[in-house]
C-alpha cells in the first residue's frame, strides 16, 4: 500500500542526471511512496515522458540556454509555466500527489505551492542553493534583483510546511533569514550512493604520457571557479617548472566552451582534457585513475556555506583534495583535503605541487577520505532525515483544509 504520492519539481537539471533529486526520488519509491518528477529536458534526457525505476518523469523543452539576467528571468517564467501545466497533468490525468516537493533554484515555485495547498497538498521545500548569494557570486553587487531574490526566498520559506536542506549553514539561513522553526528543517546531505560508484584499476591512458593525473568533476558554470584551476595549472608550469602532469576536467555546463577556449589562450590546452558530460562508468574509471582532485570554488558567501557534491565524490575514490579554505568544505572533507589561501591561484598551484610530491600524505588522506564517506557521508545516512521530513509533511497535509469551489473539489486520483 502506498505511503503517499509525491510530485517533485526541479528546474536546474533533468533527472536522473540530477543526482540528489534522483536519490531522493528512488529512496522515496523504495520506502513506498509513488513519485512523479517534473524537470527540463537536456542532452541525453530528451524523452518528454517515461517511467524509470517506478518513477514517472515529465520533461519539458527549454527554448534557450540563459546566461544574462534577462535571460534567466525569461527562463524562470517559461519553466514555471510548463511546470504548472505538467503539475495539472499529474493531478488530473496521472498518479496525483499529496506532497509537492519543490527544489531551488529558483524560488519562484512558492506560487505553485500556494496554489496546490488550496487543494490540501503539503508543500516541502528542498533548499539546494542560496540563490541570493549565488546571484552575487555570478553578477556581483546587490540592488533591486537581490532584494527580489531575498523576498522570493522569504515567501518560499514562509509557505513551506517542511524544509529539507543540505548542511548546517543552510539550516541556519532557513531559521535566521527564513523564520523557520528548527524542528521543521531537516538536514539531508547530498552524499553518494555507494552502489552507484565502482573503483577500477587505474588506466594510464588518461595521463597522456605524464607522471601525474589531476582531476576536476562538476558542472562548469561561471561561478564554479574553473578559471582559477586553469590559471593554477599555468602557475605550475611557469612558476614551479612542473610539466609532468595532465588534468582531466569532467562535466558540461554553459561555461565549458568558454573555459576550454581560455585554456587554449593561456597555453594550457595540451595539459587539459575536457570530457563534457559522460556516463557513470567512464566517470568512475577516470576518478579511479587520478592522483589528486581539485575543487577550485573561490571563497564567497555562496561557496563558504555550500556543500559541493564533488568533494564527497572525490573522497569515495580516495582522492586527496586541494581546495580553498571554505567552511563547508572543511565540514565535508576534514583531513582528506589540503586547504590553501582563499582565492589565490598561486597558493592553489603550490598546494597541488606539494601534494603531488608527498606520497605519504596522499596515502593518509586517501584512507581518511574513504573511511569518512563510508562511515558518515554516504547517502544511506541521509535516508532517515529525508523520511522523517516526509512523515511530518504527510501529517501537515492531513491537517490542510481543502478548497471548496462548487462544492468539494478533489484534483487527485484515489
Amino acid at each position: 500500500m502506498s505511503r503517499g504520492r509525491v510530485l517533485i519539481i526541479v528546474q536546474n537539471l533533468p533527472v536522473p542526471f540530477d543526482r540528489r533529486v534522483w536519490l531522493e526520488a528512488t529512496t522515496l519509491t523504495e520506502a513506498g511512496y509513488r513519485v512523479s518528477v517534473v524537470c527540463p529536458k537536456a542532452k541525453g534526457f530528451n524523452a518528454g515522458h517515461e517511467v524509470l525505476e517506478g518513477i514517472e518523469i515529465f520533461r519539458y523543452a527549454l527554448p534557450f540556454d540563459a546566461s544574462s539576467k534577462l535571460g534567466f528571468a525569461a527562463e524562470f517564467a517559461w519553466c514555471f509555466l510548463l511546470s504548472f501545466l505538467l503539475s495539472l497533468r499529474v493531478a488530473l490525468l496521472g498518479r496525483g500527489f499529496d506532497v509537492l516537493h519543490v527544489c531551488n533554484p529558483p524560488e519562484t515555485y512558492w506560487l505553485l505551492g500556494w496554489f496546490w495547498r488550496l487543494f490540501g497538498k503539503a508543500f516541502l521545500f528542498d533548499h539546494h542553493d542560496l540563490s541570493p548569494e549565488m546571484y552575487r557570486a555570478k553578477f556581483g553587487g546587490g540592488g533591486r534583483i537581490l532584494s527580489i531574490l531575498l523576498w522570493l526566498e522569504r515567501r518560499t520559506f514562509a509557505l513551506a510546511d517542511v524544509v529539507i536542506t543540505t548542511n548546517q549553514s543552510h539550516k541556519e539561513i532557513a531559521i535566521e533569514r527564513g523564520g523557520k522553526r528548527p524542528e521543521d528543517v531537516y538536514i539531508v546531505r547530498s552524499g553518494p550512493q555507494l552502489s552507484r560508484f565502482t573503483l577500477h584499476p587505474p588506466q594510464r591512458a588518461w595521463r597522456k604520457g605524464k607522471g601525474s593525473l589531476i582531476v576536476y568533476l562538476g558542472e562548469i558554470c561561471k561561478q564554479d571557479g574553473v578559471d582559477h584551476l586553469i590559471r593554477a595549472l599555468k602557475h605550475l608550469v611557469e612558476d614551479h617548472g612542473f610539466r609532468d602532469f595532465h588534468c582531466v576536467l569532467i562535466g558540461g555546463g554553459p561555461h565549458q566552451p568558454v573555459i576550454q577556449r581560455y585554456a587554449g589562450e593561456l597555453g594550457m590546452a595540451d595539459y587539459c582534457t575536457f570530457t563534457g558530460r559522460i556516463p557513470d562508468d567512464a566517470l568512475c574509471r577516470i576518478l579511479s585513475s587520478a592522483d589528486i582532485a581539485v575543487d577550485p570554488d573561490p571563497k564567497n558567501d555562496w561557496t563558504d556555506r555550500s556543500t559541493m557534491n564533488k568533494i564527497v565524490e572525490y573522497m569515495f575514490f580516495g582522492l586527496p583534495i586541494v581546495c580553498y579554505d571554505l567552511r563547508e568544505a572543511r565540514v565535508s572533507a576534514g583531513a582528506a583535503a589540503r586547504y590553501v589561501e582563499a582565492n589565490s591561484e598561486k597558493a592553489l598551484a603550490r598546494g597541488i605541487r606539494e601534494l603531488l610530491a608527498d606520497e605519504p600524505a596522499r596515502s593518509k588522506m586517501r584512507q581518511m577520505g574513504m573511511e569518512r564517506v563510508r562511515n558518515a557521508l554516504a547517502w544511506d545516512y541521509s535516508v532517515p532525515p529525508l523520511l522523517a521530513a516526509y512523515e511530518k509533511a504527510m501529517r501537515r497535509r492531513r491537517r490542510q483544509p481543502r478548497a471548496a469551489v462548487s462544492g468539494q473539489i478533489q484534483l487527485e486520483k484515489d
